[in-house]
């Protein structure tokens, strides 16, 4: 087998998941990430049907994620007041199995270390360098090295694809919409409460984080290091607002956990260049769309799988990803989330909350992204290859 020298760039959900099967199959593999440690917090994720868990359980960590699953929990909308107007459930925002980013992401770290992988945090690659034979890499602050193959599982802003394939504006679209997410533990008690006014929608208790915003707006220029600018646009954004809002961004005042992103989507007409291959939200994005981890997690399984079936020749693995993989990521092509969470108009905002009132309504959207979780036929890549 050929090329196992493999770097991957991002430490979040795919690149994890992507180093454990490598691992298994024979690869030595590096995972670098730009963050000084492994990141704890992030929105719940969630998998649904027969392909998550397939893939879940192939990796041998289902029975780690059920340990750890938070449960999805219903989530009411309320008005001003704090009425009740409709309840969202659990299922639709959950799945089937529910779980903490963060604690994903330290099981898939374990998972990877312990089969020898290795992780460089507080680092970013700055070059990328193809030859006939690999890819020379340098980085902020290590030493450049040579690798046979460079992966890029570094989100929606990825690094990675920006070196290898051209800038962000070329492949992410802006969707009209930005979300925040704050930690602010034991504030807003257990229920989780969800409050819209046209083109706003702010969260408390939810399983996406202790306080979650999503707000329409026109394109934003602001830092995406610095949390305390990300604040002052939530704080501008949602100024007004009535409910327990006010309490809510007096929370965010004082955290120092926030996160502020666009809601955006990735298109891309391929995936890989050369020795360089894009994976999970680098390469298929819909922010909020519910989808993400799940993507990741398949991706990886494929990715993997198709190298070692291939004997490690990129080029044949690589095609044989994208042709096996691009038509169940075309969800990630769909949708909005910014408008069905965040209604322009109260009238929209009352036609989102009768779908959760009408049971046949639910069904049919419950059916519907059961299929989107499901469409592809796993390949059950030789045991053989496996360790």
């Amino acid at each position: 087998m050929k090329n196992t020298n493999v770097l991957i760039s991002g430490a979040s959900i795919g690149g994890p998941a992507l180093a454990c099967w490598l691992a298994r199959y024979g690869y030595r593999v590096t995972v670098v990430e730009k963050a000084p440690a492994l990141r704890k917090g992030g929105q719940a994720v969630d998998f649904k049907g027969e392909i998550h868990k397939t893939v879940l359980q192939r990796m041998g960590v289902m029975d780690d994620i059920l340990r750890l699953q938070t449960g999805g929990r219903d989530q009411e909308f309320v008005d001003a007041n704090g009425r009740r107007l409709a309840v969202m459930p659990g299922e639709f925002s959950g799945g089937e199995i529910e779980i903490q980013r963060g604690d994903l992401a330290q099981l898939l770290y374990e998972k990877s270390v312990a089969a020898g992988c290795e992780y460089v945090f507080g680092d970013s690659i700055t070059s990328l360098t193809e030859t006939e034979s690999g890819v020379h890499v340098t980085f902020e602050r290590g030493a450049p090295r040579t690798f046979d193959l460079v992966v890029g599982a570094d989100g929606i802003h990825s690094n990675v694809r920006r070196l290898a394939f051209g800038p962000e504006a070329d492949y992410v679209d802006f969707l009209g919409h930005y979300y925040a997410l704050a930690e602010v533990p034991d504030r807003f008690g257990a229920a989780p409460k969800i409050y819209n006014e046209p083109g706003r929608m702010v969260a408390a208790g939810g399983p996406k984080a202790d306080a979650f915003f999503v707000f329409a707006s026109p394109r934003l220029d602001y830092d995406r290091y610095d949390t305390e600018e990300m604040k002052r646009v939530v704080l501008d954004a949602y100024a007004g607002m009535g409910w327990r809002t006010p309490d809510i961004l007096d929370a965010v005042r004082q955290t120092d956990d926030f996160y502020l992103d666009s809601i955006s989507r990735v298109t891309i007409d391929r995936y890989a260049k050369g020795r360089v291959v894009l994976l999970g939200d680098a390469a298929y994005a819909n922010t909020l769309a519910g989808f993400g981890s799940g993507l990741a997690l398949v991706g990886a399984y494929v990715l993997a799988g198709e190298l070692a079936l291939a004997g490690g020749d990129h080029l044949v693995a690589f095609r044989r990803y994208e042709e096996g993989f691009r038509g169940y990521a075309k969800i990630s092509e769909k949708g909005n989330a910014g408008f069905f969470l965040a209604p322009a108009t109260q009238s929209r905002i009352r036609m989102r909350n009768w779908m959760f009132r009408s049971s046949l309504v639910f069904k049919l959207m419950m059916r519907m992204t059961d299929g989107y979780a499901t469409n592809i036929t796993l390949k059950d890549y030789p045991s053989l290859l496996r360790r």
